[in-house]
């Protein structure tokens, strides 16, 4: 086969490209890696996370229900891996422990340059003795500064989420913008006592966020829906 004629290799997606990144920084840091399903059962994605059914948060988030599944639903966030693996910890006695989860989520919602049915959203938690939001930011800051770069900067702003209390929005510096990127927080005690933990022995914190908006201010991509419409050209970012 001649030069000119010679096929050409493929390149990584840029999801793929900042997933494997992500994965590898926060092992780095000592975290482990859960996995959980994309199909979620009520408790794990709502309940568990101090969101009943009455609660007005689930108005937050625009849920795919099952239609012939009752109680079962396309995950609205990966913060139900969180769910899943604070039972373990409880159940076998893991503590201290450190994951990290990256996987896609779904919401029921019209589309828009930032806005997309499915997305890839970064979950994480630490649990253990004495953690605080201190440990959180010093997590954070290093997983930024290797995701946008040396000069990026962090800072948390007060919010509310029913899962975390207190409750942070992580805003990160980028080219000189200061940029919404996720949320969290410490453990809600109540999220604690639902997987089986004490909350006066075991703290921690646990955080979330889209993977996509990270890799949209990284490479400058204008259209969140072009991640997911197959286009090669965007490899060239």
């Amino acid at each position: 086969m001649s030069e000119d004629t010679q096929i050409k290799k493929g390149t990584e997606h840029p999801l793929s490209l900042l997933l494997n990144e992500s994965i590898s920084t926060f092992t780095d840091m000592g975290f482990e890696v859960a996995v959980g399903p994309e199909l979620e059962d009520e408790w794990h994605n709502f309940d568990s996370l101090n969101v009943p059914k009455d609660h007005p948060a689930r108005d937050m988030q625009d849920t795919f229900w099952i239609k012939d599944k009752p109680g079962f639903v396309l995950r609205t966030h990966a913060t139900s891996v969180t769910s899943r693996k604070l039972e373990e910890c409880a159940k076998n006695g893991m503590i201290p422990a450190a994951y990290i989860s990256i996987g896609k989520v779904f919401r029921n919602e019209a589309t828009d340059a930032t806005h997309e049915m499915q997305f890839f959203q970064i979950d994480g938690f630490m649990i253990g003795e004495n953690i605080t939001l201190a440990h959180m930011k010093g997590v954070l800051t290093s997983y930024y500064k290797k995701a946008l770069g040396e000069d990026s900067e962090i800072e948390f702003r007060p919010s509310f989420f029913p899962f975390t209390e207190p409750s942070v929005e992580v805003h990160a510096k980028f080219k000189g913008k200061w940029l919404e990127m996720m949320g969290g927080g410490m453990i809600n005690p109540a999220v604690l006592k639902n997987a089986g933990l004490d909350p006066e022995k075991v703290q921690g914190f646990a955080f979330g966020g889209g993977l996509d908006r990270i890799a949209m201010i990284r490479w400058n991509i204008p259209d969140v829906r072009l991640f997911y419409q197959g286009d090669l050209r965007l490899n060239q970012f």
